[in-house]
């Protein structure tokens, strides 16, 4: 299963030995989030962070989740994980048979759930006016019935203030475009990306 590196900012010292690792280039960005589109999972950039903050995830996903960009994915699939981390420790934390043990595990359910809902921010998910949590929403009521109700009640209450779309002028060729949110950005005249483009208030 082919996996992409993705750095919590939250953990990020900046001792930037990522950038030098890197043989893609793919950590060295402006918004400082790993372009999953040069990415290779080597893991080169994660073996060298001394804050443990580049970690590797999978990039294969349910398919409800493709409709979301790379990057998007990535985030929510590490958070995935992050709630499985918290389901077994807060389970180890009730059959402790220390004080110790017991805290200890409290903490790392603590930390996972700080750590997911972290991610589940970057990935908008976390603000009700976003694109991605009002289309979650409808996602819920579709498959659950039972919350249909309720959930028409928040979606006629919650003004979606997300347009969905990015907006980037090229520097190169001078094109300006749009992207969604999660989405490569690259110029769709002269494919430059990174540095080459500037984004649009």
């Amino acid at each position: 299963m082919k996996k992409i590196a993705v750095r919590n900012l939250r953990l990020c010292t900046k001792d930037c030995l990522c950038l030098y690792v890197c043989p893609t280039g793919a950590s060295d960005t402006e918004d400082s989030i790993i372009d999953a589109s040069k990415c290779i999972g080597c893991g080169a950039c994660s073996d060298a962070c001394p804050s443990g903050a580049i970690s590797l995830v999978p990039v294969e996903y349910p398919p409800q989740q493709k409709k979301y960009g790379s990057v998007v994915r990535a985030l929510i699939a590490e958070a995935v994980n992050k709630a499985s981390e918290e389901s077994i420790a807060r389970h180890l934390a009730e059959e402790a048979s220390s004080e110790e043990t017991r805290n200890l595990m409290t903490a790392l359910a603590r930390f996972a759930r700080l750590s997911a809902e972290d991610l589940l921010r970057e990935a908008g998910f976390m603000l009700p006016e976003s694109n991605n949590s009002l289309s979650l929403l409808k996602e819920v009521a579709e498959a659950y019935p039972e919350t249909a109700s309720a959930a028409a009640e928040l979606l006629s209450s919650i003004a979606c203030n997300d347009s969905g779309e990015e907006h980037y002028r090229c520097t190169v060729c001078f094109t300006e475009f749009s992207v969604n949110p999660g989405e490569d950005r690259s110029c769709p005249m002269c494919h430059a990306s990174g540095k080459a483009l500037e984004k649009l208030k």
